[in-house]
């Protein structure tokens, strides 16, 4: 298979890489969104690892432009800021899986040739905690402003800066 690791994080990608290379696939990375566009100008990829939060862009964007590049392509989402609202949009967008970090090379393979439904996925019994809800509200008010926290602060009815520290931090289990 031909991978397009697309992940900010320099570490992160090099040890996917060697992972995924050992198991006798082909790679090439990339940091942001125009490096992907390039490479995927350039060379045929089967499959995109995907993070959701670069630094400066969203990666529902970066999945929308290489859709359009490669609509053949099999996109997974991979993050560490997973949020119900961040999975529905990009399913919507075309990711055929959306997965959490931190995930294995051999999770993340299984979660590409994981593609079908399962109704049988069991049901939780407690509902998820006011932080959790809190978070992903916050997510999806910022999804809404397409990334904007000066128009999502203002819409939330709190200050920029209290928004950024929350944002900053890793999202909260249920």
């Amino acid at each position: 298979m031909n991978y397009l690791l697309v992940d900010d994080d320099g570490s992160f990608s090099a040890i996917l890489e060697r992972a995924l290379t050992r198991r006798g696939n082909s790679v090439a990375c990339a940091s942001n969104g125009e490096q992907a566009a390039v490479q995927c100008s350039a060379a045929s990829f089967d499959r995109v690892i995907l993070d959701l939060k670069l630094e400066q862009e969203s990666g529902l964007s970066i999945l929308q432009q290489l859709k359009q590049l490669q609509p053949q392509m099999d996109i997974l989402i991979l993050t560490g800021y997973s949020s119900i609202s961040t999975a529905v949009e990009a399913i919507k967008l075309g990711a055929i899986n959306y997965l959490c970090k931190p995930a294995s090379a051999d999770e993340i393979i299984a979660a590409f040739d994981n593609t079908e439904a399962n109704a049988q996925v069991p049901m939780e019994d407690s509902p998820p905690s006011v932080n959790r809800l809190e978070w992903e509200h916050i997510q999806r008010v910022l999804n809404e402003n397409q990334g904007n926290i000066s128009a999502t602060a203002r819409s939330l009815g709190m200050h920029r800066r209290t928004l950024q520290r929350k944002l900053q931090k890793r999202p909260v289990k249920n």
